[in-house]
């Protein structure tokens, strides 16, 4: 017989031993290391990646070098210079790299020079200079992180991989919060990562700037998975809360860092004053309990001034270069309206509908059209926005969308055909995949059925 936990019961059962104590600076020290990579990540892969020339080794030795940092800043304290550490100490990681690699490759041309001359001596080769004489500039600060940017976005990835690839390497997210945030498994993301570095090193993509005749090109690739990953921050596409604010702000992050490296670019000031006028309003986008509030509701004493100002100073900059706003900039000057009115009834509706008839046309689609008409609804009522939204509808560009029955219901609603605005409700739940959002539209529903009952009662 045996006892419970397996030892038998004419023995005494052996208990396991403690694990040893973690040494008294584990903790401050794995903060300290946290801290520098997610702020300094851009900066120590760039500068890896040029010194070695192999993107996929860069990140590499900068892994090994963390993992050497949570040791021996536990055990001796952070260094003063935590940055130049973790370069120095990667630095040293890949020219063992490079030491290991020059052997091997003597060895494989001693044995082919042997089987080709029929195991006569030969001369061996000596391995290439690369160890102490690599080029390492560490002010070259601004291009690396720059030409790390334009990498990750590189359009010989897919736009899945690009996302990842840029809040791995550029914004320093490890494969497990990459995953949390997009709501995918963690091996996914990492096959992503994987894959995207392979595809960079068959593709032979340098680590460099493309040339300036390029960049403004290559540039919208970058900016658009900015927005890719500030818009699923701002509102998640599925899951059980409404934000991921920790995204949006690596987002927003990312698009400041932008902006200091390409000064007179305006869409980047476009995207930045974007980012920052819409991230103001989080602080009242949800209540207590996480769940959403609508814009007619927040207070908007909650909403983050200080924010809004570095919105608008982005939003002038902008507007400074005398090009004309482009997408993201008037997407930007949207928000602003938002953002200076006291409340919804006295925001400036037919500005916003100016703004998206200016988007319409530089950037078409149907979430544009769609927005349009709320804009239209409120400025001229709701059937001429009606109206849009049927010939959107009609169109079916947004036929696995919640966004357009959720639309059509209020505007039904308002109108007074509130069977009509029940059904579009009930698809708009089907179709809905965040909870927070679902649970408004339950709402919503419930109200309709609720008010119909006592017209009729």
């Amino acid at each position: 017989d045996r006892a419970a936990g397996g030892a038998r019961a004419d023995r005494p059962a052996v208990t396991a031993p403690a694990p040893p104590p973690a040494p008294p600076g584990a903790q401050p020290a794995r903060g300290a290391v946290e801290a520098v990579w997610r702020i300094e990540s851009a900066r120590i892969v760039g500068a890896l990646t040029r010194y070695t020339g192999d993107f996929e080794l860069a990140e590499d030795v900068a892994q090994e070098a963390l993992a050497e940092a949570l040791v021996s800043w536990a055990r001796d304290g952070a260094p003063a210079n935590p940055v130049g550490w973790l370069l120095a100490t990667a630095r040293r990681r890949a020219i063992d790299g490079f030491r290991r690699r020059s052997a091997r490759d003597e060895r494989y041309a001693r044995l082919a020079g042997r089987l080709a001359e029929g195991e006569a001596a030969t001369g061996a080769l000596q391995p290439p200079e690369r160890t102490d004489e690599l080029p390492w500039d560490p002010d070259r600060v601004d291009d690396d992180v720059l030409a790390l940017m334009f990498i990750a976005c590189h359009p010989v990835l897919s736009a899945e991989a690009r996302v990842a690839l840029t809040l791995r390497v550029v914004a320093g997210l490890s494969s497990e919060e990459i995953a949390r945030a997009f709501l995918v498994p963690v091996p996914t993301v990492q096959a992503r990562i994987t894959r995207a570095k392979k595809t960079i090193g068959a593709a032979g993509v340098p680590f460099e700037l493309p040339p300036a005749d390029e960049r403004r090109t290559r540039l919208g690739a970058v900016l658009s998975v900015l927005y890719v990953i500030f818009t699923e921050g701002s509102t998640a596409t599925s899951g059980d809360d409404l934000l991921r604010t920790d995204l949006a702000r690596e987002a927003v992050r990312l698009a400041r860092m932008l902006a200091a490296l390409l000064p007179r670019e305006p869409e980047v000031h476009g995207l930045l004053a974007l980012f920052e006028l819409t991230a103001a309003r989080f602080p009242a986008r949800t209540g207590p309990d996480g769940e959403p509030v609508l814009l007619e509701d927040q207070d908007r004493r909650r909403w983050d001034r200080s924010a809004i100002r570095r919105g608008r100073a982005a939003l002038d900059r902008a507007a400074a270069a005398g090009r004309g706003l482009g997408p993201y900039g008037l997407q930007a000057a949207i928000a602003a309206c938002h953002a200076l009115a006291p409340s919804v009834a006295e925001t400036d509706w037919e500005r916003v509908v100016l703004l998206y008839e200016a988007l319409g046309r530089v950037a078409p689609s149907p979430v544009v059209e769609l927005n349009r008409a709320v804009a239209v609804a409120m400025a001229s009522g709701p059937q001429p926005a009606l109206d849009l939204v049927d010939d959107l509808a009609a169109t079916g560009r947004l036929a696995g969308s919640h966004l357009l029955p959720t639309v059509r219901a209020e505007l039904l609603s308002r109108l007074g055909r509130t069977p009509e605005a029940r059904a579009e409700l009930d698809l708009a739940v089907r179709l809905c995949a965040n909870a927070r959002e679902r649970a408004v539209l339950l709402r919503k529903a419930a109200a309709l059925a609720d008010g119909d009952e006592e017209i009729r009662g």
